[in-house]
């Protein structure tokens, strides 16, 4: 077992050494091994996949529906064709609708597992003695990887050397605590209890190690139990499960109407079969069954877009609670700023010294730089990262931390020779970052005779507090007050310059593995060293549109305060000469109430030198007063918050594994612009979502209330049949729903206030809208086929469907909202701004299902064929003009209220839609 053997033993019989394998070997083993990656969930077949779309609620009822059509065709005598024709226009239905349901599906797969192969799964190992970082499904057993605090384990591995490992191995054990490792040879048993091994799926919590891969892929423990995880059921979002209830309950509407329009239509001497198939036929139409599958396409159009716009969205409910997001707390390094540190000056004995160059390329120089070098040989020794020199593909870059990549390039332009210096003094011990101490600490023994070395690196403060002299040019002093109070003025000096400020100091030591408070004690201290990491460039415009957009920003950061403050001013985010600054040392003072109170205060607010359980505690209290909150994070104890939070928000290229995968959404580029952007499509996926529902339900108000016209006033057949309505509903309603659906963002969407989360996708506005719309276009279309009967003055009584007159009024009638829906869709594009400011053509996806919806409805209003299926006869221009007339009469006072709108009510109110 490997576990029991010693460290030698590990690299001989996994036949490898220290230094890693060589290229031919990993080569090799690859063949034989396979790559490092789980067994794909088994997916269902396609023929199965298109099953389940007949499984579905509304796919019952219409199959239903189908059945008893064909079986009252059956018993009809004489058979009446047009029984027929519905019972397959409702089969039709069902059919298309499945298809567009498993066309999505089987593209959302598609997209999703594209999307996350854009999220980066490395690791570190050591190839030929050389540090690599690679893609986790290219490691093979024997390979040597290097595990630092925040990564995920890609493989099961036996440690060979450890420094504080701790790590959760919650997902293998289901214990959330985390738990010790070490290097040492443990006793035989069960590998997965062996405290010398570290499992794939697991999480370093802290410390770093050196560890030997022995299994990969499914081989792994974690393998084994991974297909019960990937066969867990798909949970529905809050939205999705709104639009089922919502449409459950349209249906049993539907069904009230078809039990009425029967009621009452019996009692005339109407055929009692005909009678039942006609309200059977518009309780069908008034089903909403496409709502599911315009719903799934248009949050996947979402997911898409952000994609494109490097927000890469894990989950659909995501997409829906980015739009009534309230607050923002982001981090700085790396989201505001590029995280490309460069050291411009150090502070040393009192004197600062100018750094030249910017970015990780050594090129430049230290003012004075013999001073200086003994602290940055001290800072560059208690380093984990590494320079990269320049590819073909790209220039220098490092490997790690970047902040302690601007520290070796900082020594590297003083002429300190970090590699060299490593020789002389080996690392025997390390005490790795955590958020509680801000500190590192490392211990070396020096070879030229003077014992051991402790270097610790860290925030000034504390660092300072555990010191008891300095280095003051080039002499250790007691460190007094008076000195105390120099290093914090220059520190504070250097912070107020928008630098993110270190100190290093030193020790020595009789003992190679000292207690973590004696190698962090009675330091001498060293001297400041201040990097620059300047704002990205786009972010100042993102932070004035979640300005206008309502969205609170609140800048978590364990820098320093000035230095947190100079990088809000530079990003917009403060603007008042005091903000509100905030120290984790007060949070801590600050009980519930105390927090509750100053968060309730809506000013501008900087949480500074704060850990990650203080960026918990606030979001708790944020969530506690109704805020919806997005939370950014990159390290493995930011997990804990990001997965409280509504909107956990990790960084794609700097982030840690655990972060990445306590988030729902990783940026791709870092950046916070990425965050707005992806509000912003937020806004646009459920604004989307209520315009297709508004167009959707408002024609059925068209199709409805000529039947209940024609029924209260006697007339003895329909103004539009049921085929006619479902024809409609297949030509007309689908298309157009599903362009609606990808509708881009209108131009104000960032100038409204979040919508509350609490807010119903059928809001009083929205419902008012749908009567609106809908009650122009009834009253349109049953004037039109009353005008037509009392023109040809043949009474009532007189009608029978054969007649031309009453042929030409239902297809006015079925043409009329065909052609005013492609007028309504073009209105419900915007909320409140002219849909010509937008631009008609801005949609052309919309345009297209429009005119095949027209293009269709004179097919079958010309066409031998559909003529004698739908009962309809040719339709001259005049015809076509006046309906035509009449769609951009829809229009004109749809943008006559839009105007209204923005005349008398200059801002949304609560429950408008969007």
């Amino acid at each position: 077992m490997v576990q029991t053997l010693p460290t030698g033993d590990v690299f001989a019989v996994l036949n490898t050494s220290p230094r890693g394998l060589a290229a031919a070997e990993v080569a090799a083993r690859r063949n034989q091994f396979g790559p490092n990656e789980l067994p794909s969930a088994g997916r269902r077949g396609l023929w199965r996949d298109l099953a389940t779309q007949f499984t579905d609620l509304f796919a019952v009822v219409l199959l239903v529906a189908s059945a008893i059509t064909f079986l009252a065709y059956g018993l009809q005598e004489p058979r009446d064709v047009g029984t027929l024709q519905l019972a397959v226009a409702i089969l039709g239905v069902v059919v298309l609708n499945a298809a567009i349901g498993f066309g999505q599906e089987y593209s959302a797969e598609r997209t999703a597992e594209s999307l996350q192969a854009m999220v980066p799964h490395t690791c570190r190992v050591l190839r030929d003695g050389e540090r690599q970082e690679l893609p986790a499904r290219d490691l093979v057993p024997g390979d040597v990887v290097v595990l630092e605090a925040g990564d995920a384990v890609s493989a099961d591995c036996r440690l060979v050397e450890a420094h504080e490992v701790s790590v959760n191995n919650a997902a293998l054990t289901g214990e959330s605590d985390a738990v010790g490792r070490t290097g040492e040879p443990v006793a035989a048993g069960p590998v997965l209890q062996a405290r010398n091994c570290v499992f794939m799926g697991t999480d370093v919590v802290a410390g770093s190690a050196k560890a030997v891969v022995f299994a990969t892929g499914a081989a792994t423990e974690f393998g084994r139990i991974f297909r019960l995880a990937a066969a867990a059921p798909r949970q529905k979002s809050p939205l999705q499960r709104e639009v089922a209830l919502m449409a459950r309950r349209v249906a049993g509407a539907a069904l009230a109407i078809g039990a009425v329009l029967f009621a009452v239509r019996v009692p005339t001497g109407q055929p009692f079969v005909e009678t039942f198939v006609f309200a059977l036929g518009v309780m069908v139409a008034l089903v909403p069954e496409g709502l599911p599958a315009t719903l799934s396409v248009s949050l996947a159009i979402g997911v898409r877009r952000m994609a494109r716009r490097h927000a890469l969205v894990k989950q659909l409910l995501a997409v829906e609670a980015l739009g009534p997001t309230t607050v923002v707390c982001t981090d700085k390094t790396g989201t505001l700023t590029r995280a490309e540190m460069t050291v411009v000056q150090v502070w040393a004995g009192g004197v600062p010294h100018a750094v030249s160059g910017v970015g990780y390329a050594p090129v430049g120089e230290v003012a004075d730089p013999r001073p200086v070098r003994g602290l940055l040989r001290a800072a560059g020794l208690c380093c984990n990262a590494r320079l990269v020199p320049p590819s073909d593909r790209e220039g220098w870059r490092v490997l790690g931390d970047t902040t302690e990549g601007a520290l070796l390039v900082a020594a590297a332009k003083a002429g300190v020779d970090l590699s060299a210096e490593e020789t002389a003094a080996p690392r025997v011990a390390e005490y790795p970052f955590d958020s509680a101490r801000k500190l590192m600490s490392t211990v070396h023994a020096e070879t030229d005779g003077r014992g051991y070395h402790a270097y610790v690196k860290g925030a000034p403060q504390e660092l300072l507090a555990r010191c008891t002299a300095i280095d003051w040019r080039g002499e250790r002093r007691a460190l007094t007050d008076e000195l105390r109070s120099a290093v914090t003025v220059a520190g504070d000096q250097l912070a107020s310059q928008g630098l993110r400020v270190l100190a290093a100091a030193s020790r020595p030591l009789a003992d190679s593995h000292p207690a973590q408070d004696e190698a962090e004690s009675e330091l001498t201290f060293l001297g400041l060293v201040g990097m620059l990491d300047p704002p990205r460039p786009e972010v100042s415009d993102a932070v004035g549109a979640c300005r206008r957009a309502g969205i609170r920003i609140v800048m978590v950061t364990g820098d320093h305060p000035l230095t947190a403050e100079a990088v809000a001013r530079r990003v917009g985010i403060v603007r008042r000469t005091a903000p509100a600054v905030v120290t984790g040392s007060r949070l801590d003072a600050l009980d519930d109430d105390g927090l509750d109170g100053l968060l309730a205060d809506s000013g501008e607010l900087l949480l500074c030198r704060v850990s990650p359980e203080h960026k918990m505690r606030v979001v708790t209290a944020l969530q506690r007063r109704g805020e919806v909150v997005a939370v950014t994070g990159d390290g493995a104890n930011d997990a804990p918050a990001l997965k409280h939070a509504d909107i956990g928000v990790a960084m794609g290229a700097s982030g840690t594994d655990v972060a990445r995968e306590a988030a729902v959404m990783v940026l791709l580029d870092d950046s916070f612009a990425s965050i707005t952007t992806a509000v912003r499509l937020g806004r646009s996926v459920y604004q989307n979502i209520r315009k297709f529902l508004i167009y959707l339900f408002s024609h059925n108000i068209a199709e409805l209330v000529p039947i209940l016209a024609a029924t209260f006033a006697g007339f003895p057949l329909v103004p539009i049949t049921a085929v006619q309505i479902l024809a409609i509903d297949l030509g007309s309603d689908v298309l157009p729903a599903l362009a609606l659906g990808a509708e881009p963002p209108e131009p104000d969407v960032m100038d409204r206030p979040p919508r509350s989360r609490h807010e119903r996708l059928f809001s009083t506005a929205v419902m008012g809208r749908i009567l609106f719309l809908g009650g122009i276009q009834a009253l349109g279309v049953t004037a039109v086929f009353f005008w037509h009967i009392h023109a040809s003055g043949i009474p009532y009584s007189d009608f029978t469907r054969g007649d031309t007159v009453y042929r030409e009024a239902i297809t006015m009638v079925q043409a009329g909202i065909v052609v005013s829906q492609f007028f309504n869709a073009l209105a419900v594009r915007t909320d409140r701004q002219s849909v010509f400011r937008i631009g008609l053509l801005s949609n052309p996806w919309l345009l297209a299902a429009g005119c095949f919806g027209i293009t269709l409805m004179a097919a079958i209003s010309y066409l031998p064929l559909l003529q004698a299926v739908f009962n309809t006869a040719p339709l001259d221009a005049a015809d076509w003009a006046v309906l035509a007339g009449f769609g951009a009469l829809l229009l004109a006072a749809e943008e006559t209220r839009k105007w209204w709108l923005r005349r008398h009510r200059p801002t949304r109110s609560k429950g408008e839609p969007g």
